[in-house]
């Protein structure tokens, strides 16, 4: 009986222990390819130590550097538009006067290069840099296998800023 019990424990925590596959790799594979896909931004990562220690200081504060995020940010990616909607947590370097209600990142580029390559362990990585905007920001994804994705946002105007989210087929 209780090597019953001790196979049954293993078999769910092996069950609960998976990974997520957030798209099948078919489908996966073709929005990467026709490069017309959404990311979906699930968590923020800041780099900025002022903003983690405002974040340490709140009462009820995890402690940690990880923001989880409400859905509706991330990236639209066709081939004729990017259109990017993403918070921002850190220090810019230069503020435009009379813009305070446009703090995050966000624009629309018809203007774009998108650089496809694999990294050593298999999943791509797609450099987009738009070439339209006043700011000029890198963006570095790279998407995993499950559908998953990591990206990170640099800029010749603010501190680098990363986040988690996924990949979902464009609609």
């Amino acid at each position: 009986m209780r090597a019953f019990i001790l196979m049954i424990s293993f078999a769910l925590i092996t069950i609960g222990c998976g990974s997520q596959i957030y798209l099948d790799p078919v489908t996966l594979n073709s929005a990467i390819e026709n490069k017309e896909f959404d990311f979906n931004a699930t968590k923020a990562f800041p780099t900025n130590y002022d903003v983690l220690n405002v974040m340490n200081s709140m009462p009820g504060s995890p402690g940690t550097r990880i923001l989880n995020l409400d859905p509706g940010y991330g990236f639209n990616l066709k081939k004729d538009l990017f259109s990017v909607y993403l918070p921002y947590f850190g220090r810019a370097f230069s503020a435009t006067p009379g813009d305070a209600n446009n703090g995050g990142i966000k624009f629309e580029s018809k203007e774009f290069t998108v650089k496809q390559s694999a990294t050593k362990k298999g999943n791509t990585l797609l450099v987009i840099a738009p070439k339209d905007q006043r700011e000029n920001f890198v963006f570095n994804l790279e998407i995993f296998k499950n559908g998953s994705a990591f990206l990170s946002v640099q800029s010749n105007n603010r501190q680098p800023i990363s986040f988690d989210g996924n990949i979902s087929a464009g609609k």
